[in-house]
């Protein structure tokens, strides 16, 4: 079978999906706790206490009362574990679990840990939310794949949600 051929006679590129911008989330967080070192690294929790939801696709505001289960990788690496509720504009509770990775040196790690200023390009920070709603208006957020850029923000976090088309 020819390279790239699938039996059908034609040849597939690779073809990147589209991506298209959903809403922005403004995630408040309280002060994080570092829970002690464990196998995998050193485990933070960080509450989240609230927040807004804007954009064409979602409005509505975080629910406090979520958490970062955050691990601090022995590589230097964070794995974000993020669960929180959004409450649409409609009432609607949508459950998110936000999964993602941040990295940067260790002195922009100790500015972050801080609250400090961080530049965009001093760090990689990228999450892939999921959304559980029930059936109804928003129901469509159970059924697109997405991924979010995130930025540290004076209060907490900013995560510029795109669609996977």
């Amino acid at each position: 079978m020819a390279q790239g051929s699938h039996g059908h006679g034609m040849s597939l590129e690779p073809t990147p999906p589209a991506l298209r911008f959903a809403f922005t989330i403004d995630a408040r967080i309280g002060t994080f706790e570092a829970q002690g070192t464990g196998p995998l690294g050193q485990r933070l929790h960080i509450p989240i206490v609230g927040g807004e939801v804007t954009g064409a696709a979602l409005q509505g505001r975080v629910r406090p009362g979520g958490s970062d289960w955050a691990l601090l990788r022995v590589d230097g690496a964070t794995f974000v574990d993020a669960r929180y509720t959004i409450e649409a504009e409609d009432g609607t509770l949508i459950y998110v679990q936000s999964r993602g990775l941040r990295v940067s040196s260790p002195e922009v790690l100790a500015r972050l840990q801080a609250g400090a200023p961080v530049a965009d390009d001093e760090v990689y920070f990228r999450c892939a939310p999921t959304f559980e709603s029930p059936e109804g208006p928003h129901a469509w957020l159970n059924q697109r794949l997405f991924i979010a850029p995130v930025r540290r923000t004076a209060t907490g976090v900013q995560l510029q949600v795109f669609q996977v088309g």
